[in-house]
């Protein structure tokens, strides 16, 4: 798959997402909707956001360090954007049971932070050359 395809598939990808996700919040009604409504509802929102995050963290990258490997930009794109798509749904998550307070969105920050710095540090380093 190259560059384009990708960008162009993930585009599509997001835009359907946010059209279902939009679709859920006109359509269903909370109240009778049950839980198949609010899985809907938090589904379409983490692929949306995922989506989302990923072309701009990736649009970033590609504009900031153009010397860099175009795989390796995308799949951390990806990975943060998964991440971030995990705080806010699990910090909305938490804001409807009425549990969201300051502490829990630090624990869970942190929790991703750690989870990130050790994606980050499992980096392949080169070995040294020997003489």
């Amino acid at each position: 798959m190259t560059l384009r395809q990708y960008i162009l598939l993930m585009l599509l990808s997001t835009c359907g997402a946010w059209a279902a996700w939009l679709l859920v919040i006109n359509y269903l009604a909370p109240e009778s909707a049950g839980t198949m409504g609010f899985v809907f509802f938090y589904l379409a929102l983490f692929i949306a956001i995922i989506g989302t995050t990923t072309l701009i963290g990736f649009a970033i990258r590609y504009w900031l360090r153009k010397d860099e490997v175009v795989f390796r930009q995308v799949s951390i794109s990806f990975r943060q954007g998964i991440s971030l798509g995990i705080v806010i749904v699990l910090a909305l998550l938490l804001q409807d049971q009425k549990l969201l307070t300051w502490w829990n969105l630090v624990i869970l920050i942190l929790a991703l932070t750690i989870i990130e710095f050790f994606f980050l540090s499992m980096r392949r380093q080169v070995p040294p050359e020997q003489d």
